[in-house]
């Protein structure tokens, strides 16, 4: 058993590849693919917990809802959110525990539905920003506006979606349970998809939000309540870069807490993209955390051994 920890955040595109048919065969083809790069650390003896996005996921689920109108209950989207949690979890795990079996290694893992605390006065629950769900036409959005009640916004020029809040995570419910079994080596799947927004109301209940978290700001939070020294967000790209896509861009090695926090506020990482990735580390690295490392799938291994990815540091 090795003392170092490390959350693992698996990017939306570890199971769901966009311009692949997203079907349950290529999840499970695409979460076995992504885990290998995850393989390495397992052997090195990391305590690890794995958290992961649920963009497209919980979309369709979304959808199936919305298709089962008048047939089936509705489904809130803090269940929806839920569900994916349960499926997807099991997806990451089965795959891990296959992978480990080729390798030889021997480890448990366990995926637990996770609820992650939000502030109920935080300001981004009355200013819904977060698109979710399907593209509508204008007289759709407006139906939708006013029977169901759903915050309605124009999302470039492909048609309407729905906008629900994304607020800050403060805490997890269960967080030392996590703790607990990270401490007895076993491998946890926890907080996927952000985890299910809940506040605390006046009487101490736990009540479910119509909202979504970002699972990279989540990630902060787990990494934060294990104490572990590594967060590992796993994505497209290889690193991180300023001045993307442009004749000057410049891929960023290793990096500084006050260098990376003066070129966040400089805008050079959208909020639609990088943006909530930097913020995590940033996050991580402010509570204590050792170091926060940007990279691809692929290199995961690379990346901690400090040869690929981009590093942040304190």
């Amino acid at each position: 058993m090795s003392n170092k920890k490390a959350v693992i955040a698996l990017g939306g595109n570890a199971i769901t590849l966009p311009d692949v048919e997203d079907s349950v065969t290529n999840q499970f083809a695409n979460t076995r693919k992504a885990l290998r790069g995850v393989l390495s650390l397992v052997a090195e003896g990391y305590q690890i917990v794995i958290t992961h996005g649920n963009g497209p996921q919980v979309g369709n689920a979304l959808l199936r809802v919305e298709a089962a109108t008048g047939k089936a209950p509705e489904l809130p989207l803090g269940i929806c959110v839920a569900d994916t949690e349960g499926g997807m979890g099991y997806m990451i795990e089965q795959s891990l525990l296959n992978v480990m079996y080729d390798a030889g290694i021997v480890r448990d893992v366990v995926t637990l539905v996770t609820q992650a605390l939000v502030d109920k006065n935080d300001p981004a629950i009355s200013n819904p920003t977060k698109y979710i769900g399907q593209f509508y036409s204008a007289e759709q959005a407006e139906k939708f506006r006013v029977n169901r009640g759903w915050s309605m916004k124009e999302d470039g020029q492909r048609g309407w979606r729905r906008v629900v809040a994304s607020p800050t995570p403060i805490g997890l419910v269960g967080s030392s349970i996590i703790r607990k079994l990270v401490d007895e080596n076993v491998i946890v799947v926890a907080a996927g998809g952000g985890g299910i927004p809940v506040f605390t109301d006046e009487h101490g209940w736990l009540e479910g939000i119509d909202a979504v978290i970002d699972k990279d700001l989540v990630s902060a939070v787990v990494a934060k309540d294990i104490g572990a020294d590594t967060l590992l967000i796993l994505t497209a790209v290889e690193q991180v870069a300023i001045n993307f896509g442009k004749p000057n861009q410049e891929n960023l090695t290793a990096v500084h807490l006050d260098e990376i926090r003066e070129l966040f506020e400089q805008g050079h990482f959208p909020v639609g993209s990088m943006g909530p990735k930097i913020r995590a580390a940033m996050k991580f690295i402010e509570e204590g955390g050792q170091q926060a490392i940007i990279t691809s799938f692929e290199l995961a291994a690379e990346a901690v051994t400090g040869s690929a990815g981009t590093r942040i540091i304190a």
